[in-house]
Order: structure tokens, then C-alpha cells, then sequence
């Protein structure tokens, strides 16, 4: 069994023309989004969690509101594939559960190629968790969706 839990960066300052697009920041809403979602990731996450995220700066401090550690990978930054993001993740040979602080349109092609769903991404709101699960079932795989959470509903 493996648990894949994919967090989407909290509010960040838009982009100014010519702008670091990597160098955007959480605003004030972000950062409270970032720490109500920390909280509550806190008291639901396994031990042994390996926790991976975009090296981007508002990832860096949604991740960094969790306050465990993590590493910092290039494959998560904004234009990544689901292919690149799953062979980080060891999805679905890894054992224990990974968390996967990065960004829009992948983490939602990454959902959807897992649900098997119609669309080829679901929309995934800033600061939002969706938590997957490998698991076994009469030698058959299964993805299943354990929950999703908003930072606006806890």
C-alpha cells in the first residue's frame, strides 16, 4: 500500500510583467492557507512520510509551513510532467506514504491519469490536499481517493 498525498502551493503574488515567475510569494492569505492546511496535515500524516517539493519559492513555503523536513526537486517545478512526478514519487512501488507540495496543471493530470477520470486534469484549488492510495484488491491495483481537503473548510 502507498499513500500519495499532492498539496497545491497556497496564494502567491501574481506575476509582474518580465517577473521571476519562480521567485513569487505567498501573499498574506497564502500564508495562512499554507499554515490551516499544515495543521491539518499534521495531525493526519504517517511516519516515515518523505516529503518533496518544487524548489519554486511559494512551494518552498507552503511546504515549509509543515515544519518537517523536505527536499527540494527540479522535476516539480511549473511544466513538469505526471510521468516525472510519478517515478519521483516511486508511484506505486514505494512503500508508506509521500507528500508532493507543487503546482498546477501537472498535479491535476497527475489525478486524473490516476482516477482514470474522462477529463485530463482536475482543477486542484491553491492550497488544496488530494490524498490517493495504491492498494491491493483480489490481485487486482487500485487507486483510491481518501479525501480532499480546502483550506477554506477546516
Amino acid at each position: 500500500m502507498m499513500d500519495l498525498i499532492l498539496w497545491r502551493h497556497a496564494e502567491a503574488e501574481e506575476a509582474l510583467d518580465g517577473g521571476d515567475d519562480l521567485a513569487r510569494v505567498l501573499t498574506s492569505r497564502g500564508e495562512k492557507q499554507a499554515a490551516r492546511m499544515a495543521a491539518w496535515l499534521d495531525r493526519q500524516l504517517p511516519e516515515g512520510l518523505r516529503v518533496l517539493a518544487s524548489p519554486a519559492r511559494r512551494t518552498e513555503q507552503t511546504a515549509n509551513a509543515l515544519g518537517r523536513k523536505f527536499k527540494m526537486r527540479a522535476e516539480l517545478l511549473p511544466g513538469g510532467s505526471v510521468e516525472d512526478l510519478l517515478e519521483l514519487a516511486q508511484w506505486p512501488r514505494a512503500k508508506g506514504a509521500v507528500l508532493i507540495v507543487g503546482h498546477q496543471p501537472v498535479l491535476g493530470q497527475t489525478i486524473a491519469q490516476l482516477l482514470e477520470l474522462q477529463a485530463s486534469e482536475c482543477a486542484v484549488r491553491k492550497g488544496a490536499v488530494w490524498w490517493l492510495r495504491q492498494r491491493q484488491r483480489l490481485d487486482q491495483s487500485q487507486t483510491v481517493l481518501l479525501t480532499v481537503q480546502s483550506p477554506e473548510f477546516l
